[in-house]
């Protein structure tokens, strides 16, 4: 996620309800901080609004943070039934931009293959995500970190392959899962406060992943990025694949 906070108020037409920072990163890892774009109602009027979540969610009736590292990901085939998420889908999704991801393929022995997936036409992603505010017991009422907020990203099964040259035969050779991608219709939708068919929504999103993803692409990249000390646009350069 590389691209700067002007860059995604424009594109996401949305505001700030108080600075921000996002560096820029080509190495996200959990518990790292990353934006997120969500609606609130103010007054009766929705706004849409652009905040910075560390990935992993927190319950807000967990103990410490610990377990966030656990719920960067939320299944959308469960995510209704799941203690960590089951109110959060209900009042509390939000897109989380990126410009890609990276998967791992494994070959013989330990040899592992890193491969970054993205949007072959140079725009980004945009994953249908939940946020939570989690409360720092520890932390007196009003002073700065009282309030952590997190954030998880959806997954789905892979879409079928069909054929091993399309995009999706190469997913599906990384890995049986994808987080869940939407384009801008369904992410209006997905953002709205105002919308509590939550099982419909989770379907919407689900059912749109072949037409989001179908221009994606999957270049093999250097083995650097296996290491989240580093962290440069060097990363996401094509090198010719191992296996």
């Amino acid at each position: 996620m590389a691209r700067a906070v002007g860059d995604l108020l424009a594109e996401f037409d949305a505001r700030l309800e108080e600075e921000v920072q996002i560096p820029p990163s080509w190495n996200v890892a959990p518990t790292d901080d990353v934006p997120i774009v969500l609606e609130r109602l103010i007054d009766d009027t929705t706004v849409r609004q652009l905040h910075v979540a560390r990935w992993g969610l927190v319950p807000s009736w967990a103990k410490d943070p610990g377990i966030g590292p656990r719920m960067i990901n939320a299944r959308s085939e469960t995510v209704l039934e799941k203690p960590a998420f089951r109110k959060a889908i209900q009042s509390r999704r939000c897109a989380v931009p990126a410009d890609g991801y990276y998967e791992w393929k494994q070959g013989a022995g330990k040899t592992k293959q890193p491969y970054y997936v993205h949007p072959g036409n140079g725009s980004g992603l945009v994953f249908a995500g939940l946020y939570e505010w989690w409360k720092d017991p520890s932390v007196p009422a009003g002073e700065p970190g009282q309030w952590m907020l997190s954030t998880s990203i959806l997954t789905t099964d892979t879409p079928p392959a069909g054929s091993e040259s399309t995009v999706f035969g190469k997913l599906t050779a990384l890995h049986d899962r994808v987080p869940l991608p939407m384009d801008k219709a369904t992410m209006q939708a997905w953002l709205d406060p105002q919308v509590d068919d939550a099982a419909g929504l989770v379907d919407m999103v689900r059912s749109g992943v072949k037409d989001v993803a179908s221009d994606w692409r999957v270049d093999s990249v250097g083995k650097d990025v296996g290491n989240v000390r580093n962290n440069g646009p060097e990363l996401i350069q094509p090198v010719e694949a191992l296996f």
